[in-house]
């Protein structure tokens, strides 16, 4: 399969069979066999279509009429990707992009359809950015209109287009070096450090770091710097009781028992028996022995006191679209404001089972008012275009007085 391929078979699955996009492009990478710069040039295609899908079908509707309206799912998926390398592809000629799109669109979907791939892509072709740039906000960088919306009158108009435009491109690529197998590891790229976290690592130059021997043996673990944030701001200590009410995948209860020290106990709470297989696992590989994976619902959690308690619950995923690309055609308004509802009885729920003296701290991978400061106010945003990293909101929370 070349990288084209690879990409059609990723946004296919997404649109026609509910994939998750960041899940299935490795996936099919692998099945490929393709080099580092395939993947790169797979993903970029695979990850950039599905982003911006909404811009897309908006275009070969607008601009080729009701031919556009009556596609097959074949043809549908190729004229999308075509369109994207013709609108959003930096160097690569809008000729060369309507040529190959057409050609994959015979294969997938016959020799009919190149008559009609051709005509619908070079009208697309023609109009091209300069078209784009005349849409509104939301259209232009293809967000729905309530996130567009709820992001405006968080931070006015300017600032909410510069985020949906920073969350188009690629995100920025870190690791947390686990200080329970190494102090530090070589990647083979250039790295940078960020003194708030001293066990974050920035790669300066990609590398598919889930296939380096360093996060195969558990001396590395991919996780942005704001996904770091929490732990350090729970700062465990050796000895103490902890729990990490919503751990799957493991990324932040590994770095727990990190700064643990992997002395105490870490209690790991997951509601799936699957993810928490695989949670386990991870641990494992991590050489977290101090911490014990609970198979529960976190509502119905009664263990404890802890000293410390994590709680990372189901959010919106607003604050990381770069990295999930797909998330942001997943939820609705109306879900979103059901899950604020959710945090907020899971944060009630969370301190009941702090001991005196404790701390909680609240983390949620989103940017939205009602899911961050509505839920446990003063806490901390991170935003994409101004930090460099995902957009999470965090706040430390002290155990309630005793009665």
């Amino acid at each position: 399969m070349s990288a084209r391929d690879v990409a059609y078979e990723v946004v296919r699955r997404t649109f026609e069979e509910g994939a998750y996009t960041d899940r299935a492009f490795p996936a099919v990478a692998d099945r490929a066999g393709l080099d580092a710069r395939e993947r790169r040039q797979a993903m970029r295609l695979a990850y950039g279509t599905v982003q911006r899908v909404r811009t897309l079908d908006h275009a070969l509707e607008a601009l080729a009429g009701r031919r556009a309206r009556r596609l097959q799912a074949e043809l549908r998926t190729a004229l999308r990707l075509g369109a994207y390398e013709v609108l959003f592809g930096a160097g690569t000629p809008a000729r060369a992009a309507v040529s190959e799109a057409v050609d994959q669109a015979r294969r997938v979907a016959g020799a009919r359809t190149a008559g009609l791939a051709n005509a619908v892509l070079r009208r697309v072709a023609e109009a091209g950015p300069d078209w784009v740039a005349t849409l509104p906000p939301a259209l232009r960088h293809s967000y729905p209109d309530w996130v567009a919306g709820e992001w405006t009158a968080m931070l006015g108009p300017d600032e909410a287009e510069r985020l949906m435009a920073v969350q188009n491109e690629p995100p920025e690529l870190s690791v947390r070096v686990n200080t329970l197998r190494a102090a530090d590891v070589d990647l083979g790229v250039p790295v940078r450090r960020d003194p708030e976290l001293p066990e974050a690592r920035v790669l300066v130059t990609p590398v598919d770091v889930r296939s380096s021997a360093a996060f195969r043996d558990g001396l590395v673990w991919p996780q942005s710097r704001a996904s770091m944030l929490p732990a350090r701001l729970l700062a465990p200590g050796p000895g103490m009781r902890v729990l990490d009410l919503c751990a799957a995948p493991g990324g932040k209860a590994g770095q727990l028992a990190a700064l643990m020290e992997d002395r105490g106990r870490l209690v790991c709470v997951e509601r799936h028996a699957g993810r928490a297989a695989a949670l386990r696992d991870t641990l494992a590989r991590l050489d977290a022995t101090c911490a014990e994976v609970v198979v529960e619902d976190a509502l119905e959690h009664r263990g404890g006191p802890y000293d410390r308690i994590l709680l990372d619950p189901p959010c919106s995923g607003l604050g990381v679209l770069a990295a999930r690309p797909d998330a942001r055609w997943r939820r609705t308004g109306d879900e979103a404001r059901e899950l604020a509802a959710l945090q907020r009885r899971m944060v009630a729920h969370a301190r009941t089972l702090l001991a005196p003296g404790g701390v909680l701290v609240y983390s949620v991978c989103t940017i939205r008012r009602e899911e961050g400061e509505a839920v446990a106010p003063g806490g901390r945003q991170t935003l994409p275009h101004r930090d460099g990293t995902d957009g999470f909101y965090l706040v430390k929370l002290d155990a309630p007085a005793a009665r």
